[in-house]
């Protein structure tokens, strides 16, 4: 029986060393060791005939030759592997310059698509998109704007402050600080808007979150006159919605702005007839504006005896729920595929 396995084994390897291929190579490895019919895998099965003070001798010697061929194999088919490898990179020539298969790409957020629509839509009348810091101190977010000490908006419980109050440092409530940044360090006229994140603590609800985006606007000439503002107000909303969603302009207040005005369009669930989406109003405020005070106009170095303007700030989170007829704002922001690859 040993002289047998002894045999097999030496046959075995010879074949191996000779194999030329791959192939040739995986037919000689399961002549010999295919758990069905292998030569030496076959010899496993006379350990039964043998006698029992036999069998371990036996075992250990079928265990040795079918390591032996085992391993043999392993060594032969990476040396087979490796010449292929090689004589492959001496045949081919690979061009470096040739683009590369195209990569799967995203697309930008609907609130972002909507921004940069925003941003073409006020350049046709000369405006230019400017950025500044989110985090902000007391002077430019409030104090250069109007609004005084009592003012609720300062309060701790509507304004995200980084550390008390008193600091002074805070994460912006709106982007109207760029504005006041711009009339500090340019003169008249001025036509400029300002898309950013901001943040107010604001309860969740369909038309609410506590993190949001605004677009500011700035307009800064002499002669600039309300009639000045609702016309460009007109020309944006229609340029948005279309001329068939309603729209319409109320009197307000705001403390860096005399006259204000805020702008309503027919919630596009309802339209108009009120739902859950606009909180059964039928209408939902997307931007605030009006003539810049003079007050805030001398804030920023220009002189309103020479000068007038007009500032708006708009919603794009809600502007967006509006003009795709969703009906909760914090949708846009659940991560939900369903939803973003519609847009």
């Amino acid at each position: 029986m040993a002289v047998d396995l002894q045999e097999l084994t030496k046959q075995a390897l010879e074949e191996i060393a000779r194999a030329d291929s791959l192939d040739q190579l995986e037919r000689v490895r399961l002549r010999y060791l295919a758990r069905h019919g292998g030569l030496i895998s076959g010899a496993g099965a006379r350990l039964r005939e043998l006698p029992a003070d036999q069998r371990a001798a036996y075992g250990r010697d079928f265990n040795a030759a079918s390591g032996a061929v085992h391993e043999a194999a392993e060594r032969r088919r990476e040396e087979l592997s490796s010449a292929e490898l090689e004589r492959q990179a001496g045949e081919e020539w690979v061009d470096m310059s040739h683009p590369g298969s195209p990569l799967s790409r995203g697309h930008a957020h609907p609130v972002a698509q909507l921004v940069r629509e925003i941003e073409d839509i006020f350049s046709y009348l000369g405006y230019q998109s400017v950025s500044g810091p989110e985090l902000e101190d007391d002077l430019h977010n409030f104090q250069l704007l109007n609004m005084p000490p009592e003012h609720p908006a300062r309060d701790a419980h509507d304004t995200f402050y980084l550390a008390a109050p008193a600091a002074g440092w805070l994460y912006r409530t709106h982007t109207s600080p760029v504005q006041m940044r711009a009339m500090l360090t340019s003169k008249p006229p001025l036509r400029i808007i300002v898309p950013g994140k901001v943040a107010r603590r604001d309860n969740p609800d369909p038309t609410h979150n506590p993190v949001f985006h605004q677009v500011e606007g700035l307009c800064v000439d002499s002669g600039v006159t309300v009639g000045d503002l609702k016309g460009t107000l007109e020309y944006a909303l229609r340029a948005l919605f279309g001329r068939d969603r309603r729209v319409r302009l109320r009197a307000s207040f705001f403390p860096y702005t005399e006259p204000s005005l805020e702008a309503d369009v027919a919630c596009g669930v309802c339209q108009g007839s009120g739902c859950r989406s606009c909180l059964n109003k039928g209408w939902v405020e997307i931007l605030g504006s009006g003539m810049v005070h003079p007050q805030v106009l001398r804030n920023g170095g220009i002189d309103p005896d020479r000068f007038s303007g007009f500032a708006f700030g708009m919603g794009p989170d809600r502007i967006a729920v509006l003009r795709y007829g969703m009906a909760d704002v914090r949708d846009l922001y659940e991560n939900d595929l369903r939803l973003l690859e519609r847009f």
